[in-house]
């Protein structure tokens, strides 16, 4: 089946400009003319190699205006570009199999804001791309906002050197407490049942050892510590360091040692802690270098996880519905 120029990049006013030659980000592609399920389908496949290209220039590429109606459909884009699935044991969030490889979006309260974060930094083996689809547009808020990791590092080590040497010489180290079932009132909170995607503890334990992940049992729950990590990365298609971790996400005080606590907690390899003036500056920064761009039905975002972080903004007004795909 013939595909033609079948994609076409349009602009939107969230977009910002980024380097010295001001390409917008993210991508934004729409269809050049009216077209079927099938022929997107078979343009995905066609154009694949372009278009992993372009992702790996941008770091997103979101997808608008194509005939992207259901979970199915939305299974089938994933399908087409034949991406290997990435399994989520050891993953934080809740979320719950929808069809194929395609799952909701994190469960928590949708009026929570869901911080800056790589998917599944906090373990060795995280996802390289993401897919979001949009099925039910949200009638305000409940965003996911974009941001490029390279340009954090390069403000982190501006204005905090000192931090990012020790944070490159000792990673990130991971900790919770959790119990048996999951939470979803936290966007941290699924129990160690679903998070090692069993209900023996033994196997539990062999599944954590091989993320690099040691667990302690407690009387009434369970002391999950994971790393040091590699909190920097090296992008070597693009030549440039990233901020590769969670730690936007997570609480940088001691352990309160809460079962009920159902929150994430980080501190350096070393076992110093992050000062709050790093944190807050963090913060800042994120909030004033991402893009924000308001979901639409049908609209398909992926994300290239190894350059991007990305959050979710609170629901100001109901309905939403955002379901998800993880990729090799």
């Amino acid at each position: 089946m013939a595909t033609g120029n079948f994609f076409q990049e349009v602009e939107v006013p969230e977009q910002k400009p980024q380097g010295t030659h001001g390409v917008l980000f993210p991508a934004v592609l729409s269809p050049t003319t009216n077209t079927k399920f099938t022929v997107f389908k078979e343009a995905i496949r066609v154009q694949k190699p372009w278009l992993e290209s372009l992702l790996n220039e941008r770091g997103v590429i979101l997808f608008r205006g194509f005939p992207v109606t259901s979970p199915s459909d939305f299974n089938n884009v994933v399908e087409a570009f034949g991406f290997p699935e990435a399994p989520y044991v050891g993953g934080q969030a809740p979320r719950t199999k929808v069809i194929g490889r395609i799952y909701t979006a994190n469960e928590s309260p949708p009026d929570i804001r869901i911080p800056f974060h790589h998917e599944m930094a906090y373990v060795p083996n995280f996802p390289t791309k993401l897919f979001f689809f949009c099925e039910e547009e949200p009638g305000s808020g409940g965003e996911t906002p974009i941001v490029l990791s390279h340009t954090i590092y390069k403000k982190m080590n501006k204005r905090h050197p000192e931090f990012v040497a020790r944070l490159e010489e000792h990673g990130l180290t991971n900790k919770r407490i959790i119990n048996d079932e999951d939470h979803s009132s936290s966007f941290t909170g699924k129990g160690w049942k679903s998070t090692y995607m069993t209900d023996d503890k033994n196997t539990a334990e062999k599944r954590a050892a091989s993320l690099e992940t040691k667990l302690e049992w407690m009387e009434n729950g369970l002391k999950v510590t994971t790393g040091p990590l590699a909190a920097i990365r090296f992008d070597e298609r693009n030549q440039r360091k990233t901020w590769f971790n969670n730690l936007a996400i997570c609480k940088t005080c001691p352990m309160n040692g809460k079962v009920d606590d159902h929150d994430t907690y980080v501190e350096l390899g070393n076992g110093d802690l992050v000062p709050d003036d790093v944190k807050e500056y963090i913060l800042n920064i994120m909030e004033e270098e991402c893009v924000v761009i308001p979901w639409k039905k049908g609209d398909v975002m992926l994300v290239n996880n190894m350059m991007v972080l990305h959050a979710r903004k609170p629901l100001l007004k109901p309905p939403r519905s955002i379901l998800a795909s993880l990729c090799k």
